[in-house]
């Protein structure tokens, strides 16, 4: 699974598994595109810039934001070859019919249309330059309803019935869609908010980056529209 000369770009990239996911694809030889909503926040995960790394400071939620990061990326690489769409975000709150609009509003924001700018703005240059891969994180709980998280599962479940979709529109450009479920991710926030449970069932960020890395290489190219869970020892 060598990447180099190819480019990679990853949205949420300053969190946790966004910085293992880059971390995965840098040890072999990629190029990456690092997105996140401010540039103070990849220098803290990162340092600084070089040759290997772009980033990237762009809102998800403004299609122009999202369109000249591609710009950027492409007259600096070229090219690129893999989208890794990291960025989201977790929610639990009350039942169903008393979750206000706003948090029904800030899951699909934050889950499906930051995912849905970066899809419009990437998939025309695959599908100009012959080929790509499209890895989607949706999450376990997408699978079957839990009481608290109504909005957050169907956010996530939105993300599984998109990468199905994609797929079947994009296979014959050469273009593979596919996506991971994690279950809880062993990360210090977790770490924090549930100090009675044991991390060890969890599953490290570097395990789920290590199956996006897969999904991105040529060892993939008859997998499409998968929804992979990655449950640790849950």
């Amino acid at each position: 699974m060598d990447f180099s000369n190819k480019s990679v770009m990853v949205t949420g990239a300053a969190g946790n598994l966004g910085r293992a996911v880059a971390a995965a694809f840098l040890t072999r030889g990629a190029h990456l595109i690092l997105v996140d909503l401010r540039r103070d926040s990849l220098v803290q995960a990162y340092g600084t810039e070089d040759t290997q790394r772009l980033f990237a400071p762009a809102d998800l939620l403004a299609p122009e934001q999202v369109d000249a990061v591609v710009r950027e990326a492409c007259q600096r690489f070229g090219r690129i070859d893999v989208l890794c769409n990291v960025a989201g975000g977790f929610r639990m709150g009350p039942a169903v019919h008393e979750t206000p609009d706003a948090d029904w509003d800030y899951l699909f924001d934050i889950n499906v249309r930051s995912l849905l700018h970066a899809v419009r703005a990437v998939a025309p240059e695959m599908v100009h330059q012959g080929g790509g891969k499209i890895i989607n994180v949706s999450a376990g709980a997408a699978l079957r309803g839990s009481a608290g998280m109504g909005a957050y599962s169907a956010s996530k479940d939105a993300v599984i019935r998109l990468t199905e979709t994609m797929a079947a529109e994009l296979r014959d450009k050469n273009i593979n869609v596919n996506c991971v479920l994690p279950s809880i991710i062993d990360t210090p926030a977790n770490r924090a908010a549930m100090p009675e449970a044991d991390p060890k069932r969890w599953v490290a960020p570097e395990a789920i980056a290590d199956t996006m890395v897969f999904l991105a290489s040529d060892g993939a190219r008859a997998i499409h529209g998968a929804a992979i869970p990655i449950v640790g020892l849950v």
